[in-house]
């Protein structure tokens, strides 16, 4: 058997693939730029493109088979037929847009668009569920870092759909459909499980803060760009170098397995093989010891036959398991009877439905503003909400581990900022619209990255892959109910009104925000109530400063 040599297969590897995996998981986001087109030349209503847009959040966050795959399959075959949706799924919708297939009903593009945009679900999870286990010492940063480069890939398709395909719908579906399944198949032999990062190298924190401070420059330079291609008239030979520079700063993670590889750094105790049992054993006591945290991450295979079970609970040989507490790993079945499973879903439900409601009808709120070009504002909305992702990671990673502050309290912080910016878009008032749109991109990044690892540290790692996606359906079920149930709705009403198909004024949403501010409003006492209980928890994990797992958790 082959001995790992230290450093030999380093996760950062593996992190810098999942940059890429998480740009294309990111295609939900390109839905403004097309929904247009779908109105225009399919001739739809406002509540028909809503609704796609409904099934474009249901395909995105329907991550069950994802989770459960993740537990028994390699992270390629994950990715893999997350290609394949993608590549079928947006293939149907091209051949709509582009006109190559006349006429096709309209449930056939729901379905198609459902089976596109759960390729986001496949890739995510894949790399997601891959990169926390390889980082268990660091998972709000993990979390916070790659949902952040979700959250940016709106404002990289923003850059690549007006700088390189000329702001064509249909050259943009035809890119979704053949570009990000090519690029996942390149990316699909770096993302695989390894070594764990050990929480005593004190370079997994430099590499960290490269990776965010590369991960910032990003996103002001796809901002910066995106204005300068708005409000300045730049040939096609600017356009080219923008993208050229954008994929060199997309490419920045790599740096990091690049200088470990050149300058690597001195191991004082070896590996030991991984062929020796014994030397497993050892290494898994002493883990349980040290770093109880990694526990979660390597019991894949743990659990005894049922019948192995029955025969040597009969004999006396081992007592039956107790119930896992929380911050212990919980089976599926076990974490949804707990309250915690319950208000932590509703609080994410209430944040996230509300904050997508806008995301989807974003071109549409723009042009009743009277912004005719709303590519600007769907830059902006990615790039806070990329900072809201990024900022929440690092913060809550600071405070729970320096104070024991549930990470918790910082929805609750931004569900109240939530209220006060859907009021402001209600108002209506002259020259609010981006500050608005801003504030609310902060806040919605922030429920996903606090989200993610919090169920983590409540449930366990082990099966995280379908508790983390489950907690995901929250997000289409508020698509459905407020944006295409609610806000479809009242905008065709209000349209009517104005004898138009397409309605202009505040008053087009502002029974919509007005609703929306009383659901964040709901989300921050349930919040509260959530922080309270866990409060507890968390100063059992983080005592000390460093996170600790109860020696029973081992069973």
């Amino acid at each position: 058997m082959v001995a790992l040599k230290a450093g030999s297969r380093p996760p950062w590897v593996g992190l810098g693939a999942a940059v890429w995996v998480q740009f294309a998981a990111g295609n939900a986001y390109t839905f403004p730029l097309y929904s247009p087109a779908l109105k225009h030349v399919l001739g739809f209503n406002q509540q028909q493109v809503t609704m796609l847009g409904v099934a474009n959040d249901i395909g995105e966050n329907m991550g069950i088979l994802p989770g459960i795959a993740c537990n028994i399959l390699p992270p390629w075959i994950v990715l893999l037929v997350g290609v394949c949706a993608c590549f079928l799924g947006y293939g149907v919708v091209w051949l709509a847009v582009s006109e190559t297939v006349q006429s096709l009903p309209y449930w056939v593009l729901w379905i198609a668009l459902c089976i596109a945009t759960n390729s986001s679900a496949w890739f995510g999870t894949a790399v997601l569920v891959t990169n926390m286990r390889n980082f268990p010492l660091s998972r709000g940063t993990v979390a916070g870092l790659l949902k952040g480069y979700v959250g940016l890939s709106a404002a990289v398709y923003t850059e690549v759909y007006t700088m390189a395909l000329s702001e064509s719908a249909s050259k943009l579906l035809l890119f979704l459909t053949l570009g990000l399944p090519l690029l996942c198949l390149a990316m699909m032999y770096f993302v695989r499980a390894c070594t764990p990062a050990s929480g005593e190298d004190s370079s997994v924190h430099a590499h960290f803060l490269f990776t965010q401070a590369s991960s910032i420059v990003l996103g002001i330079y796809l901002l910066t760009t995106t204005i300068l291609k708005n409000t300045l008239s730049l040939s096609n030979v600017f356009s080219y170098i923008f993208i050229a520079v954008m994929i060199i700063l997309l490419m920045s993670p790599i740096a990091i397995p690049i200088k470990m590889t050149l300058f690597p750094a001195n191991t004082k105790k070896p590996v030991p093989s991984v062929g020796s049992s014994d030397n497993l054993v050892a290494r898994e006591g002493e883990s349980r010891q040290t770093d109880p945290l990694l526990v979660g991450s390597f019991h894949e295979n743990e659990d005894a036959s049922d019948v192995e079970m029955l025969i040597a609970m009969g004999e006396g040989a081992v007592r039956k398991r107790r119930k896992p507490r929380r911050g212990e790993d919980f089976k599926f079945r076990e974490s949804v009877i707990k309250a915690d499973f319950w208000l932590l879903w509703l609080v994410y439900f209430l944040g996230v439905g509300s904050g997508v409601t806008v995301l989807n009808n974003l071109a549409q709120i723009g042009v009743s503003f009277g912004i005719n070009d709303t590519t600007i504002l769907l830059s902006l909305f990615s790039f806070c909400n990329f900072l809201g992702r990024l900022g929440a990671g690092a913060v809550s990673e600071h405070f729970v581990r320096s104070k024991t502050i549930p990470r918790t309290i910082w929805m609750t912080l931004t569900q109240l900022i939530m209220v006060a910016t859907f009021l402001l878009y209600a108002s209506g008032a002259q020259g609010t619209l981006y500050a608005a749109t801003a504030l609310l991109g902060i806040c919605f990044g922030v429920q996903f990255a606090i989200m993610i690892p919090t169920a983590s540290e409540l449930f366990g790692l082990k099966h995280f892959g379908i508790i983390y996606n489950f907690m995901q359906i929250g997000n289409p079920l508020g698509a459905l109910l407020f944006s295409g149930l609610l806000a479809g709705y009242v905008y065709d009403a209000e349209a009517a009104k104005q004898h138009s198909s397409s309605c202009s004024g505040a008053n087009c949403f502002r029974l919509t925000f007005l609703i929306l501010a009383s659901v964040c409003g709901l989300g921050t006492i349930l919040s509260i109530v959530l922080t309270i209980r866990i409060r507890p928890v968390y100063q059992m994990l983080y005592a000390g400063g460093s996170f600790r797992i109860p020696q029973s958790s081992s069973r």
